[in-house]
């Protein structure tokens, strides 16, 4: 529960998530990323709610996959996207422009273009958390596949950083495992990794989703968002010979994790 929002984690493909969200009392729900069209149903039909909107972070297939199913099972369904997607996110009808703040079936939603790792991804703002997709994950970042090491840095620090520290984030795969290995990998002595790692493990072990994270423990533990960071800033300074700014710091360690 999310104040007075319930959050449903739904599990799509290998480990992508979807999330169902709905208010007390309310027959309509919102879903982010529309990953795929029938475990989302499944779980519509089980709880006897029908589907109001879909809010799409961007336009990669693994999540909107389900937007055209869904969009023909409610007609009159709203789809919500960055205006750069237009024409690549299946069924949009709403256009979003960075800043703009959308009232979705009750829910107030203030929509951040947080380019990166897309060139129109967006992160949805409200109810005291943010959705971010592919673009902030726990302990990571989405890879550049549109965007350059600038953007990335500037939303994550800038646009996702500047958010309340205690805001929810609800990303959009189970990686968080993995990019805590790197996150140790290049600051081996932050204490706040290693704790995090621990409570991960058993979180996995048990068959737990590690989402939501929070802001205050990214800025912790996320190297992506610590790229101030003297221990990340001196291993890149090594490889680099010479200092290196922030956005130079993310690009270096986003391009280590390429291949790590």
């Amino acid at each position: 529960m999310l104040g007075r929002v319930e959050v449903a984690i739904i599990p799509c493909f290998k480990d992508n998530y979807a999330y169902l969200l709905t208010a007390p009392g309310s027959d309509k729900a919102v879903v982010v990323d529309a990953c795929e069209a029938l475990p989302v149903l499944a779980v519509l039909e089980g709880r006897g709610l029908s589907l109001g909107a879909i809010l799409s972070t961007h336009h990669h297939p693994d999540h909107v996959s389900g937007n055209e199913v869904l969009a023909v099972r409610y007609p009159g369904l709203a789809v919500y996207g960055s205006t750069h997607d237009r024409g690549r996110i299946p069924a949009q009808t709403h256009f979003v422009e960075d800043g703009e703040q959308i009232d979705v079936h009750g829910f107030g939603f203030r929509c951040l273009l947080v380019p990166g790792h897309t060139l129109g991804a967006v992160a949805y703002f409200g109810q005291g958390a943010v959705f971010t997709g592919d673009t902030l994950f726990a302990a990571g970042c989405g890879r550049l596949f549109e965007g350059t090491p600038a953007m990335m840095h500037h939303s994550l620090n800038v646009k996702l950083g500047s958010l309340p520290p205690e805001t929810l984030v609800y990303f959009g795969h189970e990686y968080t495992a993995s990019n805590l290995r790197f996150a140790a990998h290049v600051e081996p002595h932050n204490r706040a990794v290693a704790d995090k790692a621990v409570r991960v493990a058993e979180q996995r072990a048990q068959g737990r989703p590690t989402v939501p994270s929070t802001l205050a423990e990214e800025r912790a533990t996320n190297p992506f968002m610590r790229c101030d960071s003297a221990e990340i800033v001196a291993r890149v300074a090594a490889r680099l010979g010479e200092t290196p700014a922030p956005e130079a710091v993310l690009g270096a360690i986003r391009a280590e994790k390429d291949s790590f």
